[in-house]
């Protein structure tokens, strides 16, 4: 239990470590502290908005993959890669017994870090681009 518990903190330190640097990464590109302040809000509502993002969309990813999705294009380049090699085709399978096999492979992942860690970061993006509108947004009248 306890090391369940040790190894779930690593991933989600690991998947915060890669977020803050993602977001690092942006301020630099950005020029972080080179400005006034509201383009410094500007600034960390992108980089933890992008971060954020980032991180979803490979959630998403990760998702797709553990649902077998991507398993065809799997058998498609595997028999792609076997056309070209001598004696390959002996090595054919059918398409169901491929998927079959696959499915029985993977392991179901019951941990979300990636996902929830992306999910924080956005949020604290759209908290930044909030803040930016209701102090410094100015309406044309």
């Amino acid at each position: 239990m306890l090391q369940e518990k040790k190894e779930l903190l690593q991933k989600y330190l690991v998947c915060f470590s890669v977020a803050a640097l993602i977001a690092v990464a942006v301020f630099a590109i950005d020029g972080f502290f080179t400005d006034d302040i509201a383009v410094n809000i500007q600034i960390l509502s992108d980089g933890f908005s992008v971060a954020g993002i980032l991180l979803l969309l490979f959630a998403g990813m990760l998702f797709i993959s553990s649902e077998g999705a991507l398993i065809g294009i799997g058998f498609v380049m595997r028999n792609v890669f076997l056309a070209f090699i001598p004696m390959g085709r002996a090595k054919h399978e059918v398409y169901a017994k491929y998927r079959e096999r696959k499915l029985a492979e993977m392991k179901k992942q019951s941990d979300h870090c990636v996902l929830f860690t992306g999910l924080l970061f956005f949020a604290i993006g759209i908290i930044f681009s909030v803040i930016w509108y209701l102090n410094f947004y100015q309406m044309p009248v």
